[in-house]
């Protein structure tokens, strides 16, 4: 069995223009002018920062290395910033107290696992005792209310402009989730060697219209339905795509320096990225498992490598006819009779030149890793890409970063791959698009250090937001009820670690190069310290713009203000939408921020802290002014 290890990074090497290459078809000619278009909205904020950037201190030594170690530490002595997370007032200034005691309440109701468990249900029979008109304005005035923006780009709005005008900005979000049916997720579970992703639903699915229906009009109606299916789920995603085009001009035009969310399975048929994910993990899997033939086993995937001569002579006898080692050779200035991951990856961006090497084993034989992914596939990631390249060049117009949200593992590696792709392509001067890593897989920290090795080889800013997760129970379900390795760390100790782990390497790449930049998206007080530290030690200032900090809309403001106020670039997740397709993303976030709601003990005691104080002080009906 082989060892998968997943999302899975492909890479290509830099310089080279070869029409075959992987995507390359897809792209058209998204690389065109857009370095131009780059410099021409190059970030404003970088510029602003130059000069403290210019002026910190780079290490020991200084950079020109004639400052002593001891005039270095006084200097970042002088320059340390410290955050008080404590002051109430500060915190929650921009609220009224109406709005404290809304979050009192959910935050307490968020504590009830039956509440959160039955949430589906207890909504649905909130619908048909209130009605959907007194049922959408109760969450308006309750869950809704605390959790998410507005019905639409204009409504929100103000709010967005109060959050900025207390120093902190926003990541909208249309709440548009799209995932592959039950069914089709049930099958697409870690298989056996022998079955690939998916095979078994498609099989089940198929025998199943063979029994129903006559040869011939099985074969009519097979076409139709899926040329059908196909024409719905693209236009879909063209409707999807231009309500991102109005979330980018509304962040544009609300506020500076502003992000933008989106989501890959808005804009990509759900089921096409599962097969693209299929193809990626099938050819990360056979490098593990060539690595561990080579005694690689337990090594960091950045750090295994592959003897050439072994590799050739183990995948002749596995009976492959391509020649590895001539390949590398030819890509590579200086061949070292290695590789690693990123040179293994790179065969699949030029795969009509190497078709005869990309190959994987299947039920005990080698079979063409691209078999089952065809013109209409190709078409698909065309679409996708153009998408893309869509909401990039107006992310650019409006001085906005796209911020491609995580989802299901056995969607990532796809979802992973095509943000890496535009990465390449608008990354180039200011970090533009940022991918999203979940710190709660297990293999999140080589995901990390493979990308920013790769960034570095190819010379484009990388950049990221950690996060820990946001599908842990729904991921360690279908772990438990098909039985594959649960893709998520053991406990919560173990995601911080990670967590810390992947900060703390991409923050030393920022110290280093400067050609790196990172969201801490946490809850937490003490990664949220422990950034602010580690900045202070690598002297990184806030107005560099290279470190920025996120939490959701309605949760966390003792951490977002107060970072906000003393300079640090904040920003709150603003989630937008009907209250009827917004259902969903609450649900979600109530199953997964379900162990922090039970944790909050502080927030609500600053929260009633707060309260009393504005009660003695006869603030109680304090109005933010700004």
């Amino acid at each position: 069995m082989f060892c998968v290890r997943a999302p899975v990074l492909l890479s290509r090497t830099p310089g080279a223009d070869s029409p075959g290459r992987w995507l390359l078809s897809s792209r058209i000619s998204l690389r065109g002018s857009s370095a131009q278009r780059t410099e021409q909205h190059r970030d404003k904020s970088s510029s602003r920062g130059r000069a403290e950037r210019d002026s910190a201190p780079h290490g020991p030594g200084g950079r020109d290395g004639s400052t002593s170690t001891s005039s270095s530490s006084r200097t970042r002595a002088a320059n340390e910033i410290s955050v008080d997370f404590d002051l109430t007032r500060e915190a929650y200034k921009s609220k009224d107290s109406l709005e404290l005691l809304r979050s009192l309440v959910v935050f307490k109701l968020c504590s009830y696992d039956i509440l959160v468990e039955k949430n589906t249900e207890i909504m649905d029979l909130g619908k048909k005792i209130l009605g959907q008109r007194a049922f959408n304005q109760f969450m308006k005035m309750t869950f809704y209310g605390q959790f998410v923006a507005g019905e639409d780009h204009k409504s929100i709005r103000p709010l967005i402009q109060k959050n900025q005008a207390f120093g902190v900005g926003s990541v909208l979000d249309y709440s548009v989730e799209e995932d592959i049916s039950q069914e089709e997720a049930a099958s697409c579970e870690p298989a056996a060697e022998n079955q690939s992703i998916g095979e078994r639903h498609g099989e089940e699915k198929q025998n199943e219209q063979q029994q129903q229906q006559p040869e011939e009009e099985r074969r009519r109606g097979g076409v139709t339905a899926a040329r059908l299916h196909s024409d719905s789920a693209e236009a879909k995603c063209d409707r999807h795509m231009e309500t991102f085009i109005k979330c980018i001009k509304a962040s544009g035009g609300s506020s500076m320096d502003g992000f933008s969310a989106i989501k890959m399975t808005a804009l990509g048929r759900p089921q096409f990225l599962l097969q693209l994910s299929e193809v990626l993990v099938k050819w990360q899997r056979f490098f593990s498992f060539l690595a561990s033939h080579q005694g690689k086993d337990g090594v960091e995937a950045l750090n295994q490598r592959l003897e050439l001569n072994q590799l050739q002579e183990s995948l002749t006898k596995l009976g492959a006819k391509g020649d590895f080692c001539g390949w590398f050779a030819d890509r590579k200035e200086e061949t070292s009779g290695t590789i690693d991951v990123l040179d293994w990856n790179s065969l699949i961006d030029d795969r009509t030149q190497t078709s005869d090497l990309l190959i994987v084993p299947n039920r005990g034989e080698l079979e063409p890793l691209l078999e089952k992914f065809g013109p209409e596939e190709e078409e698909q990631m065309k679409r996708m890409m153009q998408r893309m390249d869509i909401l990039a060049k107006h992310a650019l117009e409006n001085g906005v970063r796209l911020m491609v949200d995580a989802e299901q593992t056995y969607l990532q590696p796809a979802i992973s791959r095509v943000t890496l792709e535009m990465q390449r392509i608008y990354n180039r001067e200011q970090p533009v698009i940022f991918n999203t890593y979940q710190c709660y897989l297990k293999d999140a920290f080589d995901n990390v250090s493979m990308d920013v090795e790769l960034s570095r080889r190819e010379g484009w800013c990388f950049a990221a937001k950690l996060v820990r997760g946001a599908y842990m129970y729904q991921e360690r379900e279908r772990a438990e009820e098909f039985g594959y390795e649960d893709p998520i760390q053991p406990d919560y100790e173990s995601t911080n670690r990670t967590y810390h782990r992947c900060l703390d390497h991409v923050l030393d790449e920022i110290a280093i190069n400067r050609n790196a930049n990172v969201m801490v998206a946490s809850h937490n007080e003490d990664t949220v310290k422990h950034t602010i530290h580690r900045m202070n030690e690598l002297g990184l200032v806030p107005t560099e713009n290279k470190v920025y900090f996120g939490q959701l809309l309605g949760m966390c403001d003792q951490i977002s203000f107060p970072l906000g106020q003393a300079g640090f670039p904040v920003y709150k997740y603003v989630p937008y939408g009907p209250v009827s397709e917004v259902m969903p993303y609450l649900s979600r976030r109530a199953q997964e921020n379900r162990g922090f709601m039970k944790g909050v003990q502080k927030e609500r005691g600053l929260l009633w802290k707060e309260l009393r104080r504005r009660l003695s002080s006869g603030e109680l009906l304090y109005r933010p002014t700004y």
